[in-house]
């Protein structure tokens, strides 16, 4: 069966429930268990834009230990902040937004806690925490689906080239605009294990170079391989279009969207 990128703004629900049952299968499904309350969660998340894992984990760790109470963050003198955070890359940006959400939090809700968060509908706690600066769908995500427990979908850079090669998003689709064009598309109990899977698919076998194709459990029904062929063979269309994308991703560094 050929396969092409879709052109709709809705991904074949059919298609991609066949898709996460292949990856549960292959992967397992995993157990959803937060890391931190939302307000953690939120500055954590800020704190992992445009670094690695490890860097913005030991940023967070370094935080907590220099400043145990959030109330001590908001008082900190911004240039400790940033000495403090500056493993995590572009200290100064992020001291500067997390004091400034710090701030905006105690002057709207009077304290220092997102915890109401998880008993809000997911509009509007999108919408409260999209009013903050540094705050874009992918950070609002996270919150809500790793802190909170909503059915919101993050997406990283992982995700994005694996469901490009897989045709589910449109063509050109931006990773911010997949947040909207997936989520609806996957079923609310399956999207944490979705998030996982991907990602453990990406790293594993979808790399953004040298994808391990004859090891993908999706093989059969992703256009990616077709590609492969065609780009030896002078094809067009659908291998034009992953192709670029292909390109774009070997050029690409950390996920950097907020």
């Amino acid at each position: 069966m050929r396969v092409t990128l879709s052109q709709d703004t809705t991904p074949d629900t059919a298609r991609l429930e066949v898709m996460l049952k292949k990856l549960e299968r292959a992967y397992g499904v995993p157990r959803w268990q937060p890391t931190h309350d939302p307000l953690g969660e939120l500055i954590a998340t800020i704190l992992s834009q445009n670094t690695s894992d490890v860097n913005s984990d030991r940023a967070y760790a370094a935080l907590r230990t220099a400043y145990p109470t959030w109330e001590a963050v908001l008082q900190a003198a911004p240039g400790k902040l940033a000495t403090v955070i500056r493993s995590g890359g572009l200290a100064t940006l992020k001291s500067q937004r997390i004091q400034a959400i710090l701030n905006a939090l105690n002057q709207r809700y009077g304290g220092l806690s997102l915890d109401f968060l998880m008993e809000m509908p997911m509009p509007a706690a999108r919408a409260l925490l999209a009013e903050f600066p540094g705050v874009g769908p992918k950070t609002i995500a996270c919150v809500l689906l790793f802190a909170c427990g909503h059915p919101a979908f993050p997406v990283d850079t992982h995700i994005h080239r694996v469901t490009t090669r897989l045709g589910l998003l449109p063509a050109g689709c931006t990773a911010d605009r997949a947040h909207s064009v997936l989520e609806p598309a996957i079923p609310p109990h399956q999207v944490y294990s979705a998030h996982v899977n991907l990602i453990r698919h990406g790293r594993s076998v979808c790399h953004a170079r040298r994808p391990d194709c004859q090891r993908c459990c999706l093989r059969r029904s992703c256009p990616y391989p077709q590609h492969l062929v065609r780009s030896h063979t002078g094809g067009e269309g659908t291998s034009q279009a992953l192709g670029a994308f292909s390109r774009q991703e070997e050029g690409a560094g950390k996920d950097m969207s907020p």
